[in-house]
């Protein structure tokens, strides 16, 4: 009974695992900023292969992923110079932009550097409860989706940088007018955004298969994440993961993986249908 019930968290931990490190970046470039980010999914292979390449290097896997999750960000901040500064007036243009750029990144790694990677594997460690075992990285990513959640907190709400950006992104003619400048807190908060992206697919390198779309099975979900969660990402995005991780678990324990993933996304049209301004919106009523 009681590895059944740890079982059952355990699944729980792990969806709202990948959730919550595949959309906090977008939650930034997407939910805060208005950036249609198609190439999201791409930021994230990026940190998966330089923290592969790290890894072989020699570096320690932590440190491996750092630096993926640093050269996710820095080419973040690239792109928001060259490319995503000038549709900020026009935000359904950064989607053909970031799409875009999206076929080209995934095409060039494939002439680059093949159709496959071959991967780092995961790191050994597991432990018991009841008759079921269980891998203990798994739940060293549960906990690096909390200290994710922790630190974009922290970032945007105990910061100078935090106020600044908050401001700019709320009101950013006035925010100019007040001496801030907007275009360095846009390339910095779109850095960190794709900085994240870069940290999950370090976190996931060597749990899957390296190829030039991994990044693509990421996209589904932080999307959808992102959209009912709407642009805080402690009283939106991570209440839209407990929600989409409970109906998730649940129904893949009823009925498989298929069902699951059909039922997350069925609840989530019925979710914007009764909430069209997202969890947060919500809040932000209850609130006041």
């Amino acid at each position: 009974m009681a590895g059944d019930l740890f079982s059952y968290l355990y699944q729980f931990a792990d969806v709202f695992a990948f959730l919550i490190l595949a959309s906090a970046g977008l939650a930034i470039v997407f939910g805060m900023m208005g950036v249609i980010n198609m190439a999201h999914g791409e930021f994230i292979m990026c940190g998966a292969y330089v923290t592969v390449g790290m890894s072989r290097l020699g570096l320690p896997l932590v440190l491996a992923q750092l630096c993926g999750a640093g050269a996710a960000g820095l080419a973040g901040v690239l792109v928001e110079l060259l490319i995503v500064r000038r549709f900020y007036d026009r935000p359904a243009d950064t989607l053909l932009a970031t799409w875009g750029l999206s076929l080209i990144v995934t095409q060039g790694t494939v002439l680059v550097l093949g159709s496959t990677l071959q991967g780092i594997g995961t790191p050994p460690g597991s432990f018991t409860v009841g008759d079921y075992s269980f891998s203990t990285y798994r739940m060293e990513l549960f906990a690096a989706s909390v200290l994710v959640l922790a630190f974009v907190y922290f970032v945007f709400m105990c910061t100078s940088f935090g106020v600044l950006a908050r401001a700019t992104m709320q009101h950013a003619p006035m925010a100019r007018a007040l001496g801030v400048r907007i275009n360095w807190i846009y390339a910095l908060s779109f850095g960190l955004g794709t900085g994240l992206a870069g940290l999950c697919g370090g976190l996931y390198a060597p749990t899957m298969s390296l190829i030039p779309t991994m990044g693509s099975s990421f996209v589904v979900e932080s999307f959808v994440t992102v959209v009912i969660g709407g642009a805080n990402v402690l009283l939106g995005t991570a209440p839209a993961g407990v929600l989409l991780a409970i109906i998730r678990t649940g129904l893949n324990a009823w009925h498989g993986q298929v069902v699951g993933q059909i039922g997350m996304l069925v609840a989530v049209i019925l979710v914007i249908r009764v909430l069209p301004d997202g969890i947060t919106g919500w809040v932000n009523k209850r609130l006041r």
